[in-house]
């Protein structure tokens, strides 16, 4: 684990400024989650998966903790298991958005999926796991469309959700019927949170960039073709 990304003044800056914004996501509530009381999806869902493209998915993944641990702390939140299952699927998410490597990112959907199915009630909608494949496909296309920012945003929102919904059936007492009516729900809110993350990529790598200018590190891992003035010329995300 190379903590030096971290260490550095860019690397810093970048902890720094994704803390901040996990502060001020986490208090914009987007959507309730089903089966729970004052629990909600927010902003962060919309961009929390990136660190791990810029800090590598290891480096990246103890960013997210740091980030969501210590607003878990500034903001008071009682350690309850749902609250720290919580603390998860972003992990997931961002090693998942950070690595090029297929194995582990195949491995955790299927085990969410198998997770899932072997409950009473996931075995009687385990067609709502069908979305957990999607994170798979991706990462087995080519590395032109794998390694695209929407696909990778897709896969990692996907994955967060296969891991929150295996977690969540084990935890939260749901009736079939529900998790049916979430089917259209999670459609929407993933598309949604996928933009959010492959527009959020886009702007970071654009201020981490013109950092460079006066921090000169290289650390922090910024894709030169998802600098915002670049993309100007080119068509897609």
């Amino acid at each position: 684990m190379d903590l030096n990304k971290i260490m550095t003044k860019k690397g810093f800056i970048f902890l720094v400024l994704f803390s901040l914004l996990v502060y001020a996501g986490d208090k914009i509530n987007f959507s309730p989650l089903v089966g729970a009381d004052s629990q909600f999806f927010t902003l962060f869902q919309f961009f929390g998966p990136i660190a791990g493209s810029f800090l590598g998915p290891v480096v990246g993944i103890l960013a997210v903790l740091i980030a969501e641990v210590g607003n878990f702390l500034i903001v008071g939140k009682e350690w309850t298991l749902i609250n720290l299952v919580r603390l998860l699927p972003m992990l997931f998410a961002a090693y998942y958005f950070g690595t090029r490597k297929e194995k582990l990112n195949l491995l955790i959907p299927l085990l969410a999926i198998l997770a899932f199915i072997v409950h009473p009630i996931g075995r009687q909608v385990w067609f709502f796991t069908l979305y957990w494949i999607i994170p798979i496909i991706v990462k087995l296309l080519p590395n032109k469309y794998s390694q695209n920012a929407f696909l990778r945003s897709l896969g990692a929102t996907f994955t967060a959700h296969a891991v929150g919904g295996a977690a969540w059936i084990w935890t939260v007492s749901m009736t079939a019927e529900q998790w049916v009516g979430l089917i259209p729900v999670v459609a929407y809110e993933r598309l949604l949170f996928a933009a959010g993350i492959g527009i959020s990529y886009i702007l970071f790598n654009t201020l981490m960039d013109k950092l460079d200018a006066k921090l000169t590190s290289d650390v922090i891992s910024i894709d030169k073709s998802y600098v915002l003035s670049r993309r100007l010329f080119r068509k897609g995300i």
